[in-house]
């Protein structure tokens, strides 16, 4: 007769889930992670604009572009933190400009973190890590933190910090409204409330100084809207008549209360609707 514990181990044995099998990185450019359980998932394709169509952020594009080719190439290359104005194409440049790399032959996977998922970056990490010499650009779109999240402290980890520090083949992309990706009115609260303030701020504002390059991104005039919309024209082979597209497109900023490339882009997609033409 066997040995009671032979048999309770090999009963669990049985019960136990198998080990989930490795992400296949052949399978996509890109991965959403997602977590309970761990896995990588390909997207197929990717939802995004072609570079040229992003109009009016010409610093940002070209910076973010060398940085991202410089990586992909095996290069020293920086974290980069997106910020500012709502709609100016932030997130929408990160994908292009995965594309526009891709395009000119080098191998890159682009890989989406959600903000609720920071925790579990250090095991997101280790599936990178190993799968070296791939090189990765580990994503998280309006990334920003709350008076009690404490979220911030596990992105440390993944810039700089940790024994282990960043893998050499993962860079980090983020994109937010906020440079310092917390609310001026907590860092303030903690500026008069802290037994040593100066120490409180400055635990919360290091996690932006961690980003070697910072993008701003403003918003845009004029000027700047309707160029946007007529490269999109141009783009998509709509002609219009230029008097007629200002004025439509002056008002429709003007009941949106707002002007972006977020606006334009909607403005286009309703005049190429009302034209016959799927975008």
């Amino acid at each position: 007769m066997s040995d009671p514990l032979d048999r309770i181990a090999a009963a669990l044995e049985r019960l136990a889930p198998a080990p989930a099998p490795g992400p296949d990185f052949d399978a996509a450019a890109a991965f959403v992670w997602h977590t309970a359980p761990d896995r990588l998932e390909p997207v197929a394709e990717v939802s995004r604009v072609d570079l040229a169509l992003l109009l009016g952020i010409d610093r940002a594009r070209d910076t973010l572009l060398a940085n991202t080719e410089q990586f992909a190439r095996g290069r020293a290359a920086n974290n980069a933190l997106l910020w500012g104005a709502r709609g100016m194409g932030k997130s929408s440049l990160v994908k292009a400009v995965h594309a526009t790399v891709l395009a000119r032959g080098h191998s890159l996977t682009l890989v989406e973190l959600g903000r609720d998922d920071l925790p579990s970056v250090p095991r997101l990490l280790a599936h990178l890590r190993a799968a070296s010499p791939r090189r990765f650009v580990l994503f998280c779109d309006d990334l920003s933190f709350s008076a009690d999240d404490q979220h911030y402290k596990s992105l440390k980890a993944v810039l700089d910090g940790g024994i282990e520090g960043r893998p050499a083949n993962v860079l980090f992309y983020a994109t937010s409204n906020r440079r310092h990706l917390m609310p001026r009115e907590m860092i303030e609260n903690e500026r008069s409330t802290a037994i040593s303030p100066s120490e409180a701020v400055e635990e919360k504002v290091s996690l932006s100084d961690r980003f070697g390059l910072w993008l701003g991104f403003h918003p845009c005039g004029q000027d700047e809207f309707l160029a946007m919309i007529e490269g999109y024209c141009a783009a998509y082979g709509l002609a219009v008549d230029a008097a007629r597209l200002r004025a439509e497109a002056i008002e429709w900023q003007a009941t949106r209360g707002a002007r972006s490339g977020r606006v334009a882009w909607q403005y286009f997609t309703d005049l190429a609707g009302r034209h016959g033409l799927a975008l």
